[in-house]
């Protein structure tokens, strides 16, 4: 309870203490406002319960001279009211009362607002409240009684004001529900007269109002969907209905379009000119007059009702297809064909005739003049239909159908025009890139015809754009066509040769001079030289054929190549610069291309074929030769942008040397290892006294010289003379080395095996310089078969030996002459010493021998 209570005191001070700071406020701003020139306002703020012994808060406000203070006058006892009996004297205007009034409304007590005069004084203020203050008491009891009666009043007519205002808004709802039904009901019945109409008109043939009603029954449909917070099952009764009815004037406009526009294909699927005599189009432009049949609509109307039902597209996408694939494509691609249009009271019909021809592609203006034929009758038969100019729906009436079929069949028609018709009318030489004006004048009216069909838009110009652009295609065209035609020559075959020699160049016309302002500067030479430089020594000159290639043969196709080479820079020297700069890295790609492809599609070949490997050999080098002089040869005649520097083809000539030596060489290494095994099957050539041993020896030493022979007729006429006699020589020196390894290495030689040795090695000094065959003429070959020992290093040791299988010790004695002898140049004293240890017993005239072998 105390606690309680402590609380309670606690906030009542909090709230006296709040009330008294804002009366504290209102008092400071009462006293900014009371200065005036006649009266004075005098306010009492009084507390709760009793009068205090000092009127607290009295203010008088006022600008007199003579009162400006607060007063501390006691007002007896009693508690003060407002004397609202007091006859008040204001003079200082409505202001003071309206100060008084703002008093009271912002909760300062007011005693009373007194008005006097410069002759009165306060004694006369406190007798007059004091002898009103009664009166006042209940005066102001009846004013507070008549107040609460208006305010129970007011709240009577408050309530019987909401419930009013709560009716009315129940009303109201009510109200736009059964409006909003009322309007269902009437979208409701419009439904119900557009399908009864639809069915109507659509049993009369009547497509166009059909279709105008089945779009209202759609917009009525639209519009009872779109209402919220009404999910009716009838939706879906009426979108069922609705799609059923669709459907069924889909499938009638699609019997009457059938019958309009009768399609008559082939039965094969795929396209040739069989084929295409077969197609036959017919449009119906009038309906049918026979007297046993309804007359069918006509074409306009089957297809303005497609539109307003909106698969108007679909239908003529369909059309378009077909025109595209069985009429106009067959007109670009066969020459010989022709259109056939034959016009009839209400029918057109399109067929198709074949005139012979020897042109493999149709010229472009033929071509535009076949499809300018076909379109035409379409546009006046077909396409030229006024829909609608009558009907409320712009975008049906503004149907424009050749607008349509042209957006959907021109991106193909161009690109079919383009790769059948224009890429086969590219020039194949600069010379004829003038008569191609006819071309493009031609496709440009043809674009102009399409569009004053409405075939085409404004702004459309591919086909013009791809022929004025003559010069791009040209360059590409001929670099592919070089390439191609590269190509093809690269995997033909290598074993077509042709021989060449120092005298041979290729068939080419004379370069055009270069222009003037391209020639290089010739510096003047100085009229008096040194007579060193004036009287050059003959010794110092060259030979006529110094740098030309050595006489061989190399492939017919590796020839074309390089006239295709020469011919395409030639091309590019009368070509614009874009064209020049396109043509000459082609030829760069000519030669790269040769790098990649040959040795990957002839890699068998020339690992298994020497003759092959010695040809493309030749090939590689004869490409080398010519690529060092092909760029200086055109330097001078090319696009200036050219002759800078990079007009060359220097840079690939290694890689060229490089690859023919890296295939010869491995076929080198494969017949130097044909060799080797061959020779190992001859037991190491010891004792040779058994009849098996030496039948082994003598069948590997002939298989050796067989090979070597079948190189040499192989290789013969084909390989440089030089290239020749070195490839063979080293084969040969391989065999003879292994063989004199072979023997060298045998530990003991008895008499016999000595002898059949010594058969062996002479049958390889007779039958070797054989092999030597670099010409076809015998009497040529001599002179190789002679200078055997430069081209074979182990020859001559090769000699030694065989005079060591049947030499005395005396005589291998004398060869060896104290090491300066011809056996000391072929074999070292290890070797000898281990020969002599063979081929003799160990006798002293051996020891003797052996002393000598230092």
């Amino acid at each position: 309870m105390e606690l309680a209570k402590s609380q309670f005191i606690k906030k009542k001070t909090n709230k006296n203490e709040k009330g008294s700071r804002n009366r504290s406020e209102i008092l400071k701003r009462l006293t900014r406002k009371s200065k005036r020139n006649a009266s004075f306002f005098y306010l009492t703020a009084t507390g709760h319960r009793g009068v205090p012994k000092e009127p607290r808060g009295a203010l008088l406000l006022g600008s007199c001279s003579s009162l400006s203070y607060l007063d501390s006058a006691r007002f007896g006892r009693g508690r003060l009211t407002s004397p609202a009996g007091c006859a008040w004297r204001p003079s200082g205007g409505t202001e003071s009362v309206a100060l008084a009034r703002e008093a009271v409304a912002i909760g300062v007590p007011v005693l009373g607002t007194i008005v006097w005069g410069p002759g009165e004084t306060m004694s006369s203020f406190v007798t007059e409240v004091l002898a009103h203050s009664g009166r006042l008491e209940k005066e102001d009891l009846g004013t507070r009684i008549g107040r609460l009666t208006r305010r129970v009043e007011e709240i009577k007519v408050q309530q019987d004001l909401h419930v009013s205002i709560a009716e009315f808004t129940q009303l109201k709802q009510q109200l736009e529900r059964d409006t909003v039904v009322l309007s269902m009901l009437k979208q409701l019945q419009e439904f119900s007269t557009a399908i009864e109409e639809y069915n109507c008109a659509l049993s009369e043939k009547k497509y166009v109002a059909a279709a105008q009603q089945l779009k209202k029954a759609q917009n009525c449909l639209k519009l009872l969907k779109s209402r919220k917070g009404f999910e009716l099952q009838i939706f879906k009764s009426l979108s069922v209905e609705l799609t059923i009815q669709k459907q069924n004037i889909l499938y009638h406009l699609g019997e009457e379009w059938q019958k309009l526009a009768v399609w008559k294909l082939p039965p094969s699927k795929v396209s040739s000119l069989e084929s295409a005599l077969q197609t036959e189009l017919h449009l119906c432009t009038k309906p049918s007059q026979k007297e046993d049949e309804t007359p069918g609509p006509p074409l306009s109307s089957v297809l303005l009702a497609f539109a307003l039902i909106g698969e108007l597209h679909p239908k003529l996408k369909s059309f378009s297809q077909l025109l595209l694939k069985y009429i106009i494509r067959p007109l670009v691609s066969y020459p010989s064909l022709h259109a056939l249009i034959d016009t009839h009271l209400d029918t057109v019909v399109f067929r198709f005739e074949s005139v012979a021809t020897d042109l493999e592609h149709s010229s472009p203006p033929e071509v535009f003049t076949k499809i300018r034929l076909v379109l035409e009758v379409l546009q006046k038969h077909l396409l030229d239909l006024h829909l609608g100019d009558d009907l409320e729906d712009e975008k049906v009436s503004n149907i424009v159908l050749a607008e349509i079929v042209g957006d959907m069949i021109w991106e193909d028609m161009s690109e079919c025009l383009i790769k059948d018709c224009l890429v086969y009318s590219i020039p194949t030489n600069s010379s004829k890139l003038e008569q191609y004006e006819e071309v493009i004048q031609s496709t440009e009216e043809f674009e102009n015809a399409l569009k004053s069909m409405r075939f085409l838009k404004g702004d459309t110009t591919d086909l013009l754009k791809y022929a004025r652009n003559i010069n791009s295609h040209f360059a590409n065209k001929k670099c592919q066509d070089v390439i191609v035609a590269a190509r093809n020559l690269m995997t033909s075959e290598i074993h077509n040769t042709v021989k060449i020699s120092p005298e041979s160049k290729i068939a080419l016309p004379d370069l055009p001079a270069p222009d003037e302002g391209n020639r290089l500067k010739i510096q003047k030479v100085p009229k008096s030289l040194p007579n060193e430089m004036m009287n050059l020594d003959p010794e110092n000159k060259l030979g006529e054929h110094s740098f030309s290639l050595p006489t061989c043969r190399i492939s017919e196709s590796v020839e074309k190549l390089m006239e295709l080479a020469y011919q395409t820079l030639l091309e590019a020297t009368a070509s614009s610069d874009q064209c020049a700069v396109q043509l000459f890295y082609s030829v760069r790609n000519i030669f790269h291309l040769f790098h990649d492809v040959v040795p990957t599609y002839h890699k068998e070949n020339l690992q298994k074929l020497p003759q092959l490997a010695a040809i493309h050999h030749n090939n590689c080098m004869y490409i080398a030769h010519h690529l060092l002089t092909l760029g200086h040869q055109f330097k001078l005649r090319l696009a200036p942008v050219l002759c800078d520097g990079t007009t060359t083809f220097v840079d690939l000539v290694p890689g060229f040397r490089r690859l023919g030596t890296e295939c010869f060489l491995a076929q080198m290494r494969a017949q130097k290892g044909e060799l080797l095994e061959r020779l190992s099957s001859a037991r190491n050539f010891s004792n040779m006294d058994d009849e098996d041993n030496y039948s082994a020896a003598s069948r590997a030493v002939r298989q050796v010289l067989h090979q070597l022979k079948r190189l040499g007729v192989v290789w013969q006429d084909v390989l440089p003379v030089n290239i020749y006699c070195k490839a063979m020589g080293t084969l040969l020196n391989t065999a003879i080395a292994e063989i004199i390894g072979r023997i060298t290495a045998l530990e003991d030689i008895s008499t016999q095996d000595g002898d059949r040795l010594y058969s062996l090695c002479r049958t390889i000094v007779e039958e070797g310089p054989q092999v030597f065959t670099p010409l076809p003429e015998e009497n040529e070959n001599k002179k190789f078969q002679e200078e055997v020992p430069v081209y074979v290093p182990k020859w001559m040791p090769f000699k030694e030996l065989m005079l060591l299988l049947q030499a005395s010790l005396q005589e291998i004695g004398d060869r060896w002459a104290d090491g300066k002898g011809p056996l000391a140049t072929a074999f070292s004293s290890g070797e000898v010493k281990a020969l002599i240890r063979a081929l003799f017993q160990n006798t002293e005239r051996r020891a003797t021998a052996l002393s000598k072998i230092k």
